[in-house]
């Protein structure tokens, strides 16, 4: 496993902010940490109450926003304590920006991932939990419900039978019972878990960065749509690709035998 935190300023939440090369063009955050390693970018919340909480989500709008127009982003990696604090909401959902990346997006997940931290965690692609990590949605104990889109988007990853059960019980499951239950793509000890998400962070972005954004909108959208009409839109992104210099690239190599080089284009 490759080990490049130290320098990316990428260890946890109380990382110098005075390591790395910072990817959102010099601004200063008070909630979270953004590094850029490549065509990765790593953002790590870090917070000590509700209202470093609310910071932090307002902080990761606007860093969403900055992703959503580099176009040398080709991976965000989020790393986050996942037990954090409810509050009431203003009516938005705080885990839309992540969501709606076109990049795929790498949840890191410290700890627990309980009520909003799940949350965030289902707004993300990918999801990596640390072992003895418990997740779950305790919010109907407490009079409430989730709303961050924790009774929508968990019955599309895990089925409506065992999202009924996680919501309407209010009990946490551990970490490897998740990742049977396809919650949670991987489990990992406590000090592996950001080598990890690096190592899968650098193997995707060599991807071409078209195809993985084209894949990602076929995987999501479709959920949406008959069968039909999934097909359909899926061979239209395919042709899409047909005109562009990554194909091209991807070829060439193929051909040459050696890894493509994808510029996105």
């Amino acid at each position: 496993m490759i080990s490049i935190m130290a320098s990316a300023g990428i260890k946890g939440h109380n990382s110098s902010r005075e390591t790395g090369e910072d990817c959102v063009d010099g601004s200063v955050y008070s909630a979270l940490i953004c590094r850029e390693i490549g065509n990765c970018r790593f953002v790590d919340l870090h917070f000590d109450d509700e209202a470093s909480l609310y910071t932090a989500f307002a902080e990761l709008g606007e860093v969403c926003n900055r992703f959503a127009w580099d176009e040398q982003a080709r991976i965000v990696v989020l790393s986050f304590d996942g037990e954090m604090a409810e509050w009431n909401s203003s009516g938005t959902s705080i885990v839309e920006p992540v969501a709606k990346l076109k990049q795929p997006v790498i949840a890191a997940i410290r700890g627990d991932a309980i009520g909003i931290g799940l949350e965030l965690a289902l707004a993300c692609d990918l999801r990596i939990a640390t072992e003895g990590a418990r997740l779950g949605f305790p919010q109907i104990q407490k009079g409430r419900i989730p709303s961050n889109g924790g009774t929508q988007r968990l019955p599309r990853l895990i089925g409506h039978s065992k999202a009924m059960e996680m919501i309407l019980t209010g009990d946490l499951i551990n970490a490897e019972e998740a990742r049977r239950w396809g919650l949670i793509h991987r489990v990992v000890p406590a000090d592996a878990l950001m080598s990890y998400a690096t190592e899968l962070a650098n193997d995707m972005s060599e991807k071409s960065p078209l195809s993985l954004s084209y894949a990602k909108e076929a995987l999501y959208s479709g959920g949406d749509l008959t069968l039909d009409q999934g097909l359909k839109m899926e061979l239209d992104l395919y042709l899409l690709l047909f005109s562009t210099s990554d194909r091209a690239e991807g070829i060439t190599a193929f051909k040459e035998k050696r890894k493509p080089k994808f510029d996105g284009a």
